[in-house]
């Protein structure tokens, strides 16, 4: 069998790292080959962003070098970098073709010392058209003539429209931007991809999008990321940044996760048997150190004592706490009930909400960035308003996290001081386990608040709202700060939490089983989808891929928009008499009349249930709160009937 040869894309060795007294990380050696695709993984502060800084040449190390083939090309996103506005989004993303611009314009400039020479048999000439063969070639295999095409389906993969092309980029949010310059980096094809965090500002959809693309890229593949599911499905192998080493794990993240733990098993036990020899070579010097007759084997105790290298374990692995939330009072039956909710400014953002939130219920809010689910949680906040009517339950006490919540933390407080300040009972006991678990372990617990990063004050906002009594929980995007391990610790948390949640989140690994039900943001509609969040991208995926086939597919229970089941009205029209075509018409016209009316009488009395409902005496009335959602869901089922019984009088009507 034939060996697979593999082409080094980047090579380590010796690398050392200092920024204070003990080195980030030292003697460190490893190799980037072609088709590599790595996960970078290790806890926050390991060095993972500084290692891919070093590895793309805009830092350097204190000890060792970095080899990189002189036609190797390096694209790196960093988590932060410093955006353009000057230009429009197809403006700025064609900044990644300017390698082949320059080409093709060396390409012409050769094209045209040929037309112009006429030493035809000369050696120079013959040079000269060495030379344009070899670019022209070069410029064919980018695929030139292509790429206005592949920028096209670039920008619309990570969540783009089309009609957002020609729209400055000073119109965009600072993700938006950062997905333009992931577009241009993707562009340029290079041979290694180096990706610091790539996710964050990426919807569902544009993250498998993105997944598919990086499984199926020529390009070697280094990535720092958060999100299990996407590194699990991108990545084949796991360098850990641990204890200032890197170990190279040639397997994808979940199986490097159990490979950890038992080489941390061994280490273990390897400490331990050290530990003993040490303390029993300890105990013999001190026992015979002034015995001449033991003065030789003293002396070899003390030397083998002072070569031994101590042994380090890798550091403790939080994820396998558990937190869970304070006791809270029991709301009503129906914490949020939206009827008709419709927001928007200069356009709408969506209109024709009609929802209802079991109490219990754990719910996720999915779909692309800027389709409303964040404005949903501003309406159920009260904090901005909109048309149609939203009621929040009986007894609901919220508990928020919102992506700006770190803004109202008290800056002159210290992390542990904030936490002790709303920790009640024997979780006091435990703040300093929990802020551990949450990468605020040793002396991070004494940092003031107002010395923090974005991301720091984010976690601490998120320990603050699980030591809190609430029995609504709204979170958005409550991962984006937060490492594999604290998520654990989150996801377990909420799983355990006796109150009702709402989740607004792409992180699919998070929210898998977690969530029974998903609300669809998207086009102004807001759908809801029985299951949880793989059975929804399961069924979403089928809507995209064959929608011929999603037609006579049932959507999942209480999907009011979802696609139907479309089945032929009863009897052959074509072969039938003018007294039976006649008879089935009158049939249909009276099934719509009939179905107008219960629609009518159904409005009729939510209308009376909602004037009853405003009346604050009667707003905690759970009888007729069951009754007017019953009504509610009765009322949406008969809508749908007449649509149907509409399409096949209509039908009818056409013979």
């Amino acid at each position: 069998m034939q060996a697979v040869i593999r082409i080094m894309m980047i090579s380590v060795e010796g690398l050392k790292v200092e920024f204070g007294v003990k080195p980030l990380f030292s003697d460190v050696s490893f190799v980037v080959n072609d088709r590599d695709r790595i996960a970078l993984v290790g806890k926050n502060g390991a060095g993972k962003s500084t290692m891919l800084k070093i590895l793309c040449g805009q830092q350097r190390p204190t000890e060792g070098t970095v080899a990189v083939p002189t036609d190797c090309t390096i694209g790196y996103l960093p988590q932060v970098m410093k955006l353009q506005d000057e230009t429009t989004v197809r403006q700025e993303t064609q900044k990644a073709f300017a390698s082949i611009a320059r080409l093709k314009a060396r390409v012409e400039a050769l094209e045209r010392q040929m037309n112009e020479r006429t030493d035809y048999e000369s050696p120079a000439y013959m040079e000269l058209v060495e030379r344009y063969t070899t670019e022209h070639e070069r410029l064919l295999m980018m695929g030139v003539e292509s790429r206005e095409a592949e920028l096209e389906r670039t920008l619309v993969g990570l969540g783009f429209e089309r009609t957002d092309f020609d729209r400055p980029t000073s119109e965009f949010s600072g993700g938006w931007r950062m997905r333009i310059e992931l577009a241009k980096i993707l562009l340029e094809r290079p041979d290694v991809l180096l990706l610091d965090e790539p996710t964050n500002h990426l919807d569902i959809e544009s993250i498998q999008w993105l997944e598919q693309l990086l499984a199926t890229s020529p390009s070697a593949v280094v990535l720092v990321s958060h999100d299990r599911a996407f590194i699990n499905n991108v990545t084949n192998r796991t360098l850990e940044i641990s204890c200032g080493r890197v170990i190279d794990y040639r397997v994808k993240y979940n199986e490097y996760v159990t490979l950890r733990q038992e080489r941390r098993e061994q280490q273990l036990r390897a400490y331990e048997n050290q530990q003993k020899e040490m303390a029993d070579m300890r105990a013999f010097i001190e026992r015979f150190r002034y015995q001449a007759t033991k003065a030789v084997q003293v002396q070899q105790k003390v030397k083998q004592l002072e070569k031994m290298v101590p042994i380090e374990v890798d550091e403790v692995d939080n994820s396998a706490m558990h937190l869970k939330f304070p006791p809270c009072l029991r709301s009503g039956d129906y914490p949020i009930i939206c009827d008709e909710v419709r927001k928007e400014y200069d356009h709408v953002v969506f209109d024709h909400v009609n929802l209802t939130i079991k109490r219990g219920e754990k719910v996720a809010f999915v779909g692309k960035n800027g389709e409303g689910k964040s404005t949903l949680v501003k309406c159920i906040m009260g904090q901005i308003p909109f048309d149609g009517n939203l009621k929040v339950g009986h007894n609901v006490q919220i508990g928020y996290f919102a992506q700006n919540q770190a803004q109202l933390l008290d800056e002159s407080l210290t992390v542990f001081e904030t936490i002790d300040n709303v920790a009640r009972g024997d979780i006091r006991l435990r703040i300093n386990d929990i802020l551990g678990a949450f990468m605020f372990g040793g002396e991070n617990a004494d940092k003031r608040v107002k010395v923090l990063s974005g991301g720091e004050r984010s976690r601490l906002a998120m320990i603050r709202l699980l030591l809190e009594p609430v029995n609504l929980l709204i979170l958005d995007e409550p991962t984006n700060h937060l490492d594999m391990p604290s998520k654990d610790v989150l996801k377990e948390a909420i799983r355990a939490f006796d109150g009702t949640a709402i989740i607004v989140s792409h992180d699919r690994e998070f929210l898998d089983g977690l969530v029974t039900k998903v609300f669809e943001f998207g086009g102004g509609r807001v759908r809801e989808h029985i299951g949880g969040i793989y059975e929804y991208l399961t069924y979403h995926q089928t809507l995209l891929s064959s929608p011929e086939k999603a037609t006579t597919t049932v959507a999942p229970k209480a999907a009011p928009t979802a696609c139907k089941t479309k089945e032929a009205p009863s009897g052959a029209v074509g072969g039938a008499s003018y007294k039976q075509q006649r008879n089935q018409l009158r049939k249909a016209e009276r099934a719509v009349e009939d179905s107008e009316k219960k629609i009518a009488k159904m409005e009729q009395r939510l209308k009376e249930l909602d004037e009853l409902l405003c009346d604050p005496a009667k707003a905690s009335d759970m009888t007729l709160v069951t009754e007017y959602t019953d009504t509610k869901r009765a009322l949406d089922e008969e809508v749908e009937r007449w649509e149907q019984l509409s399409e096949e009088l209509e039908e009818l009507s056409q013979h």
